[in-house]
Formats: structure tokens, sequence, C-alpha cells
């Protein structure tokens, strides 16, 4: 929808039609003043500037093709146009033939301030006539919002910012500059809605804005986006839709993966120095558990272990001296009914769009409050840097895999920041035999039977269910530290967690609201079916009077009135049933996720934690374990082509194997784990009959064969067996 922003009387009014030939040879003239050659030079087809400031005009964008230059905020504001492109279409989305027009009809407007023409933006204010340049406007203090309608106004009839009252009587700096400015509102003077005592300069929140994006520009104070956004917006700053300035430059946080390694209490008893460092002894340096920017040696602290937690001075003093340790802020989910910035931005049914930086369209823009989405393998990585050199080995017995990983975790010699060494044994061997395993397989076969077991109910995304030996057994605890040792130690994500569970982890169960497909209970599912499907308040009442030993023993009884209530006796079975009947399982399982900090990585980053664990991971193909799969030794260039080929075919549904199946073979996992595999999975051809899957190491063996057939039988035959014969071997171990 077009709102035209400049209105005009009768005799100022041109019939485009009549004067078609006219018009074309003038805006064709106004074109060609731009001459080839340097861009920076040439002058903008609106404001008729050659400046190249992309904070005040935005970028300046040449098209040597139609010999065209434009300011993107020129061409933004201007009234007469609007956005009927895609981003690669045009300028900016903007259709070549709809800027020649735009260009012709401001060539008979003359600007207010500059009395020349090409006033192509026009006050929106009932009745105004004036029209100005862009950056006469700038000049005249007008105001140009960058949302809805992307409106303008003048000097006269722009939006200004109401205090009732100023009780300032010093000046006060502006809060991102430091620069002291008298605290009173006007068009470079600006508030902050949130925080009374947070004041502007115009200019450095508009560089602010630019800097930081969308999803980073706030209040400096008390880091406010949505109120602070949507008033900036109101007043005439820009907030590009774009990725923060310091997200797109290259290792921008290189120096947040290196370790502080260095003593720093008052005497050091070190004799080889405060930077020496030497791992499960008492020389090894500890970090500050709360800043980790300063350290000590065991010794130096006289800290007894390495699990001892430790603060430097300046942090222990802001603990202990508070009297209390603070509780975290809650995360408040987002409500439908508070539009933030986002939302506008994304759904507001508008002629023109706020352009998107090319790095940022490929990107998911619903981002979690004002967080950047991370790769979630980083973040990953980032927690495996606690993992130390030290390995400690765990005897697990495959056939039962749960007691034996439950009492390895246990074991009161168990780190989990030690690396993991896998070794399997069988139970009742006489021989006492025991051989390498692979430590993702072990952590890959935990994960399918966390998933299956009776601490969770659910079909498919499922929620933590009532177990109450479980609970008196502490498993629940048990689960959440075997979860988190999994992501971090590079085993597989579970990926059957709920949203509603997800939600309850990451802002909390009283921010969460449970839905029908959380109740895995068939009886109570029908009971709130029924409750929502009555149709009058005698049938609603009916089925309460037959629920009423139930909804009375839950304490969901309530008055019933009208046929509206159905939806808040709903929603309390539900909170109660999915929430509250599972309180004491839920706060022990959380607590067993915040092994490793990898809790307060999740609440930090939900959206990128959201993809692994409330989601499968994506379906396996040839491209996929190709590129997975590195060549380790000299290439034998046939049988290369005959795995490529044989990829494909599996792929196509022509062999009796499945990509899972190549990938179980070769590293014991069935899926690529958030974090990677180590060692990288690899290929080696040797001169052997059938294929070699060493899952220790992630090398596959392939087979050097004469014919291509020859090849995909041995494969076929190799894998499936394989598998096969694992699998009822744990089940004969199970049966005994």
């Amino acid at each position: 929808i077009l709102i035209p922003a400049l209105q005009t009387s009768d005799s100022e009014s041109v019939d485009l039609e009549d004067d078609l030939e006219e018009s074309a040879c003038l805006t064709e003239s106004k074109m060609n003043e731009n001459k080839p050659g340097d861009s920076q030079n040439l002058a903008c087809v609106f404001c008729r500037k050659n400046d190249d400031c992309p904070n005040k005009y935005g970028e300046k964008k040449t098209k040597e093709k139609w010999n065209l230059t434009v300011h993107y905020y020129c061409l933004l504001m201007s009234s007469g146009i609007w956005q009927r492109g895609k981003e690669e279409e045009g300028v900016y989305g903007f259709l070549i033939e709809d800027i020649r027009k735009e260009v012709n009809r401001a060539s008979k407007l003359k600007c207010c301030v500059c009395k020349k023409n090409g006033a192509s933006i026009g006050c929106v204010a009932p009745r105004c006539k004036r029209s100005y340049h862009f950056p006469c406007g700038l000049q005249r203090e007008c105001i140009f919002q960058f949302t809805g309608n992307f409106a303008s106004f003048c000097w006269n009839h722009r939006p200004v910012q109401i205090i009732t009252s100023n009780n300032y009587r010093e000046s006060l700096p502006c809060t991102i500059c430091l620069e002291f400015i008298e605290p009173i509102p006007s068009y470079n003077i600006l508030r902050s809605p949130c925080c009374k005592n947070a004041w502007f300069h115009r200019d450095c929140l508009q560089v602010q804005a630019i800097n930081a994006g969308v999803f980073f520009f706030r209040c400096t104070i008390c880091s406010n986006s949505d109120i602070f956004q949507k008033e900036m917006l109101r007043m005439g700053i820009h907030i590009p839709e774009k990725d923060a300035s310091w997200e797109l430059e290259e290792n921008a946080y290189q120096e947040l993966l290196q370790h502080h390694e260095r003593c720093d209490v008052r005497r050091c008893r070190c004799k080889e120095g405060r930077d020496y460092n030497a791992p499960d002894s008492k020389w090894e340096i500890k970090r500050c558990q709360c800043c980790g920017s300063s350290g000590t040696h065991l010794a130096c602290s006289s800290l007894r272990s390495w699990e001892q937690n430790w603060e430097c001075l300046e942090c222990r003093s802001i603990i202990y001296n508070s009297g209390e340790f603070q509780k975290a802020k809650k995360h408040v989910l987002p409500n439908s009914n508070n539009v933030g910035i986002t939302d506008c931005l994304l759904e507001e049914s508008s002629p023109k769009l706020p352009r998107q930086s090319p790095g940022s369209q490929s990107k998911d823009l619903l981002r979690q409050g004002s967080k950047f989405r991370r790769n979630v393998s980083t973040l990953l990585i980032e927690l495996g840097f606690q993992i130390k050199k030290k390995t400690k080995r765990l005897y697990i017995n495959k056939a039962n895999i749960w007691t034996s990983a439950l009492d390895a975790f246990r074991n009161r010699n168990f780190n989990p920041s030690y690396a993991i060494e896998v070794a399997y044994v069988i139970e009742n061997d006489n021989f006492g035999s025991e051989h390498p395993g692979s430590k993702q397989e072990f952590l890959s076969l935990l994960m399918q039977h966390l998933e299956n077991s009776s601490l969770f109910e659910g079909s498919l995304s499922k929620n933590l269910s009532l177990n109450s030996q479980a609970l008196k057994e502490n498993l629940y605890y048990e689960a959440g530290k075997m979860l988190a040792i999994s992501l971090v130690h590079g085993g597989p994500s579970p990926g059957f967690f709920s949203k509603t569970l997800f939600n309850c982890l990451v802002y909390g169960p009283e921010n969460t609201q449970p839905i029908l497909d959380d109740v895995s209970d068939f009886d109570v599912a029908q009971i709130i079916i029924r409750i929502n499907t009555a149709t009058t308040v005698a049938d609603l009442k009916s089925v309460i009077n037959e629920c009423y030993n139930y909804l009375e023993l839950i304490g969901c009884l309530r008055l019933i009135t009208t046929l509206s209530d159905k939806y808040m006796l709903v929603k309390d079975i539900l909170v109660y049933h999915v929430i509250q009947r599972v309180q004491a399982p839920f706060e022990s399982f959380k607590q067993g996720l915040k092994t490793l900090g990898v809790l307060e990585k999740i609440q930090a980053y939900p959206e990128a934690f959201c993809s692994i664990l409330c989601h499968k991971p994506e379906s396996l193909s040839a491209k996929i374990l190709s590129d997975l799969f590195t060549v380790h030794t000299l290439p034998d260039v046939k049988a290369l082509g005959f795995w490529n080929s044989y990829l494909q075919a599996v792929e196509d549904g022509k062999s009796t194997t499945t990509m899972e199946d190549i990938l179980i073979f070769a590293t014991g996992c069935s899926s690529i784990p958030p974090a990677g595999f180590k060692p990288t999975p690899s290929i080696e051809c040797l001169h052997v009959d059938f294929p070699v899957g060493n899952k220790c190491n992630n090398c596959l063996a392939i087979p050097v064969t004469n014919t291509y057939k020859e090849f995909q039988e041995n494969m076929d035959f190799t894998i499936r067996n394989t598998l096969k014969l694992e699998k009822e071997e744990s089940s004969h171990y199970i049966g005994h």
C-alpha cells in the first residue's frame, strides 16, 4: 500500500501520461549528468549530492549499466516509490523503471530548503505541502522513520519526546561518548524511554545503531531493546537489519579462546615462577570460577584438588560482601502481544523493507531476544577447552550400557573434565579380557538408552516422567550429567527434548505453557479433550463432575460460571501434569545439566541448542558422507571411484545398507556429533577382500576390487552382517 507523503495543488500536478515524451527526455538528461568514471564523484539522482557518507545518507550505490547513482536513504524515503522487486533486482529491490519515474516526479517539485527541484520526500502531516531532499531534510532537522510506511516529518510536525518534569540542574554526560550535554529533549538530544538518567547525542545513537544492528542495539544503561528500539525508530534513528560489525570481523573473539595461565596471588610459592603450570600436580594453575581472568597454583591457595572452587580477591569481595548470592534474572518468553522490533521488520506489510546485509539474508532472523545466533559446534568446542590431557578409562559392558556407565560416572575418581577412554568388557568373563572401545560409540549407545528409558515419557518429543525410584536413586541428576558429558566430549546430541522441556530449562517452568501433545497419559489427555470440546456450560460441568476426584486430587477444581472458564481449567491441568508433577525430577535433571557449564551455555544461546536438543540430526546424504571422510593414504583412484558410486547407490536405495549403517560401521555413531568427530573420519584403500571399520580411529578401510559389482557386494555383505552380529551379541548378553 502506497501512502503518498506529499500533497500538491492542482496547479502543481502534471499528467505524466500526456507529458510522457517530455518526461523521458528530462529524466535521461538528469541521469546523463553522471558520467562514467570514479563512482565517488557521481551525484545521487535524487539529492544531486556526490557525498559518500553511509552514516548520514546510507550506502551509495552506482549502477553503471543504467548510468545511475543513488543514496540508499534518498531512495528508501522517497514518497512515490516502493519496493516491487527482490533484493538482488534493480537497486536494493527498487526497479530501475520505478526509480526513473520517481526521479521524473520529483523533478517537478521544489525543495523548500534549497529551492532547487528534485524534492522527492514530503511531510506526511495532513495539509502540509513541504517537500525536500533527504540531505536538506537532515539540515533542517526533519525526522525520517525507517519503519512502517517510512514516513518523514518536517521541522514543524516532527515527533518530540515529552518529558513531564526536568529535575536535572546540571549537565549530564552522553552515555555513549561521555561528553556533557544539557538534559533537555531536542532534535539533537534524546533521552532513553526506559532509563530516566540516560541521555544521548542523536549522532552518537545513529553510529551505534549502524554498528550494532537490530540484534545488539539497546539502552546502554539497562540493556532494554524492545522499548528502546521502538522509541528510537519513532525519533528517526535508523536501525539496520544486519549483523553487528564486530560479528562480521574475522577472528574477532580469538582472544577469548586463550586461557589465563598465571598465578596472581600475592605470595606465589612456586620456585619456577608465576607462569609455571604443571597439570595434575600441586603446581597446576586454577582459574577464578567467576571471572576466569585471575589464577593461582593449587599449592599457593592451599587447594587440595583441582575440583575445589576458587575465587580471586575481587570476585570474593563482591560475592560475600553482598550478603547473599543474587539470583540470575529470569528470561521471558516472547509474547505475541508485545511485538518487538524484529517482529515489526519481518511482519510489517510495508511497500518498502530495510535492506539486509548479504550475510544476514540467509540466516534465521527470529533470534531469541537480542542474542545473536552462534554455531552450536563452536559453542561446544569452547566448552571442550575444559577437557584436560589426563585421561580416565571407563570399563563399559555393552550388554548393560546404563549400569556400567552409571558405575563409571559415579566413581569417586571420575572427573568430567578428564579425557574419556573406553574399554569394553564382557560380564562374567573368567579371563577378564578387555578390548579398546570407541568413546563416540559408547556415548551414542548411552544416548539411545536414555531416550528409551523410563526417565522420559512421550513418543518422539519427550518430557520428564515421574519415577519415584529413579528420583530416590538420583538418576535424573545422572541423566542430565550424562547428556552434558556427551555434548562436551564429542558424543551425539539427544534430539528428543520436547519444546516444553527445553523452554523450562531455558526460561524457567513459570514462563512455560505446555500443550496437549506434552501429555502422554491417555486418560489425562481424554479429560483435557473433553473439557476443551465442551460446547455449553452444562456439558462442561458434567465433565467436571465425572472427573471430580481427579481434579480435586491435583488441585485444579475451579468455579465454572462461563464456558470460557474451560480454557483456564485446561491450562491448570496441563501445567500440573507436565510441569508441577515432575518438579523434583526437573530440578535434579537441571543440576546434572550444569556439568561442565552446559546448562549456562544453553540458556545463553537457546536458538543454537534447540536445533540439537529438540530436533534429530539431518538425514545423511552421499555428499555429506563423501565430504566427511578424508583420504588418509595414497588413494587408489579406481577404489575411490567405486566408493563414490557406492554412496550414490545407497542414497538411491539400490543397496541393502543405509547411510547410517556405513557411519556406524566406521565410527560407531549413526549421526555426526554436533562438535564433530575426533579424529576426523578417514578412508584407506587396502588390498583386502572386505571393508574394515576402526571405530576407535574413525577409519574405514575399503577393499580394492576389480569390478564395482564385487565392491558393492563386499561392502553390503560386511556392513550388514557386522551390525547384525553386534546387535545379536548385545541381545544375547542382555538375555543372560
